[in-house]
């Protein structure tokens, strides 16, 4: 179980561990373990908050700081997949050639092209949620997005039968897997409810929505996910938390 927890914060975090071989027997739990890397980076996440609140820092500078901490944590590898994928779909190709895409380690100009729109978004988004408990919400974010990506990972068909993704799972216990990020994911949502009820339940109904859309448009484009497509799917629904949580609070602003 230790070794596994190593090897999901070497894998989705620039977070120093102690070396662990890539041994199958390392992943078997990995995955369970996934949602901690996004409570470390919602850590993180708040206690730049209270750093900016203290100093008076103002909202942009909280929000570009926040996407870069958390860039930082991760070391972009979900930006990375988001990335490739961005690439792939711009193609309209077929399967075949979108699964080669993914596989091209060059970025392309469309890929370049959303990236710089996702993170002025991302940035502009947090930036509204700067000195409100709907912060907070954000926060939660981080772990029931990969609180989802790793049961998409367990429960939804890969598109290929090798990478990284189905190396990482192929050794998976399943069970345990769906039992950990299932409580992960419910416990993530009662806390952004508890937090704020209207801001929470709306980044957790944008949370779950983007699943959908991301089981509809992997395997209607792709065949199935893989690793590109889960980092794509984590960067979407951590924007879509950020979108709901800022929309919403502003909307209970207005009537209050």
């Amino acid at each position: 179980m230790i070794r596994s927890l190593i090897t999901a914060f070497q894998m989705y975090s620039r977070i120093p561990m102690p070396h662990i071989e890539w041994k199958p027997e390392n992943r078997r739990y990995a995955l369970c373990f996934f949602p901690l890397v996004g409570a470390v980076a919602g850590i993180m996440f708040m206690l730049w908050e209270q750093f900016c609140i203290w100093l008076g820092m103002g909202n942009f500078l909280f929000g570009a700081g926040a996407v870069a901490l958390t860039v930082s944590v991760t070391g972009g590898i979900h930006l990375d997949g988001f990335c490739d994928t961005c690439d792939a779909r711009a193609s309209w190709g077929g399967k075949a050639r979108k699964l080669e895409i993914l596989s091209d380690s060059h970025i392309g100009a469309f890929a370049a092209i959303k990236l710089g729109a996702y993170l002025l978004l991302y940035t502009a988004l947090l930036s509204e949620l700067h000195g409100t408990s709907a912060a907070a919400v954000a926060a939660c974010g981080y772990v029931l997005s990969r609180s989802l990506s790793g049961l998409a990972a367990v429960t939804f068909r890969a598109a290929k039968k090798e990478g990284t993704l189905f190396a990482f799972t192929i050794y998976t216990h399943r069970n345990a897997a769906l039992f950990a990020l299932s409580f992960a994911a419910a416990a993530s949502c009662c806390a952004m409810a508890a937090v704020s009820t209207a801001a929470g339940v709306s980044a957790a109904a944008a949370a779950l929505l983007t699943m959908m859309y991301y089981h509809r448009m992997a395997y209607k484009e792709f065949g199935g996910v893989t690793g590109d497509l889960a980092g794509w799917f984590l960067q979407v629904c951590e924007l879509s938390v950020a979108a709901a949580a800022a929309v919403t609070y502003r909307i209970m602003e207005v009537m209050a």
